[in-house]
């Protein structure tokens, strides 16, 4: 018996316009980014990622699709059948295909130029976390360090394992800094490192690790002895029983976050951990700071606007597709503002990304220092602050689009099953709180603007940072930032200061939307 007679209604035009989807041949923008950003060597970057977008828009989409329903979570199996402790983390076999696939492109080698990276990163970060962005960026922070700082056999063959590959094998960083009494300080870390040999053993426990299935880490810990904290690279598993024996440590269990829930994040004890230092003992914090989280950072800023891109772009065909009182929703008003509001604030957040890490290039990247040049200064100077501007404004703005999109589905937009959105919306939200939350980053910015006064005043920086804008808005932007700056600190709890960092809050919101209108401008007006 036909239980619903003469209602033949069906979600496949929706559907099969979905997966027809290519995230780089239907986005016009990103090809004008990606024009932008490659110059003369457009051509062979977009063919490159045409060919990879076919790939990223289907079958690692679907394969990203697959793995993230509760019952394929990684879960840690602590004893083999033998009784032998191995702490092997057992993931979802989709989760390494698509893993070996992405890794497999080489992004972080020598001949892969930016343009190519980056345009690649964004690809593949329209599909969520799916176990690959954090993996990702630990793996290219490593690179970065072990490029400054290989300095014998060992640690030479793991940056030429993680960069180059090994025998079509390209292994996976990881990044185990946080402790239960310290977070964001770092400097409070107290996992100690001791002396043996060559090498040094690590002993104590790591709160927070993600990326727990590594091949290699990069760990802080403070030499015996030492008031300062060191940073060293630990291989995951003993050299010579890859996947049988862990090297010196035990994962203790599984975090049970509510985002970013196919990457495996653990607590970890170590016991004897062999390890070897990178860099100076003395410079273990800097060099986190200066390396690792910066590139971390700038990877939320790149993946916050993939994940609005995506969140958007399907919004938008929902509502050409769902009709209600007799017409598309999109045709209604307010679902129209609502539409033209999130596609411009993903716009922006696009073209801004890739303009933060081309200006961050171009000052000269992680090996930008301090200048005998004052504009050289000066420049770098503005780099480096805007991606910790740009972290935590973007990622802030990434949920709140994304929430927005949900809204589009109606009560669709929180079922699981129905689309992407819940995920990524899950995602952003864990991404907000990464290297570095909002109060921490705005602390820091407004630390930084005071010790830079005496060579590059606040509204010096501010008219750097918005070349290009309106002149009213850079005025005004100018004023309230030198003010604001000229407040002794943001650490004290009185109502003068409280209403200062509201202030503050506002003023870095605004700076971050000018400078992405800006960039956003450059692009369209050049293609």
């Amino acid at each position: 018996m036909e239980t619903n007679p003469g209602n033949a209604y069906t979600f496949e035009p929706f559907l099969a316009w979905r997966d027809a989807l290519d995230y780089y041949a239907s986005d016009p923008l990103l090809q004008s980014v990606v024009r932008h950003l490659s110059g003369d060597a457009f051509p062979r970057v977009d063919a490159a990622a045409r060919d990879l977008s076919r790939t990223v828009s289907s079958r690692w989409r679907d394969l990203a699709n697959a793995i993230a329903i509760p019952e394929r979570r990684p879960f840690l199996a602590s004893w083999d059948a033998h009784h032998n402790r191995v702490d092997r983390v057992v993931r979802p076999v989709e989760i390494q295909e698509m893993e070996r696939e992405v890794f497999g492109l080489g992004l972080f080698a020598p001949h892969t130029g930016l343009a190519t990276r980056l345009t690649s990163l964004y690809l593949v970060y329209q599909n969520g976390e799916s176990c690959l962005a954090c993996p990702l960026v630990c793996t290219e922070g490593m690179v970065a360090i072990l490029e400054g700082y290989a300095d014998r056999p060992e640690t030479q063959a793991i940056l030429q394992h993680v960069r180059d590959g090994r025998d079509g094998h390209f292994a996976i960083g990881a990044q185990f800094l946080s402790e239960i009494q310290g977070g964001s300080d770092v400097p409070a870390n107290i996992v100690e490192a001791v002396p043996d040999g060559d090498a040094w053993r690590l002993h104590g426990t790591k709160y927070f690790c993600s990326v727990a299935h590594a091949d290699y880490a990069v760990v802080t810990a403070r030499p015996r002895g030492s008031d300062q904290v060191g940073l060293f690279i630990a291989p995951c598993w003993e050299p010579g029983a890859e996947g049988r024996r862990r090297n010196g440590f035990t994962i203790e269990r599984l975090k049970w976050k509510m985002g970013t829930s196919e990457l495996p994040t653990a607590e970890m004890t170590f016991d004897g951990a062999l390890a070897w230092p990178l860099g100076p003992l003395d410079r273990g914090v800097a060099n986190v700071v200066g390396i690792v989280l910066t590139l971390s950072r700038l990877t939320v800023g790149l993946a916050s606007a993939a994940y609005m891109t995506r969140a958007v772009r399907e919004a938008v065909g929902y509502a050409n597709f769902r009709e209600a009182f007799g017409q598309p929703i999109s045709g209604f008003g307010m679902v129209q503002a609502q539409l033209e509001d999130m596609t411009r604030a993903a716009r922006r957040t696009a073209a801004g990304g890739f303009r933060v890490y081309r200006n961050f290039h171009e000052a000269g990247g992680l090996s930008a220092g301090v200048h005998a040049d004052p504009q050289h200064r000066r420049r770098a100077f503005v780099a480096r602050e805007l991606v910790m501007l740009q972290k935590f404004i973007v990622a802030e703005d990434c949920t709140d689009v994304i929430r927005q999109a949900m809204a589009i589905f109606g009560g669709h937009g929180v079922i699981e099953d129905f689309s992407c959105l819940p995920r990524l919306f899950r995602d952003s939200a864990v991404n907000e709180l990464w290297e570095g939350p909002r109060n921490v980053l705005q602390a820091q910015v407004h630390r930084d603007l005071q010790r830079a006064a005496s060579w590059f005043p606040p509204s010096d920086f501010v008219a750097a940072l918005l070349a290009g804008a309106d002149p009213v808005v850079v005025a005004a932007l100018a004023g309230e930032v030198s003010r604001i700056v000229a407040w002794p600190s943001l650490a004290a709890n009185d109502g003068a200061t409280v209403a200062m960092c509201r202030r503050w809050d506002r003023v870095t919101r605004d700076l971050v939307h000018a400078f992405q209108d800006v960039a956003l401008r450059e692009v369209e007006t050049a293609s």
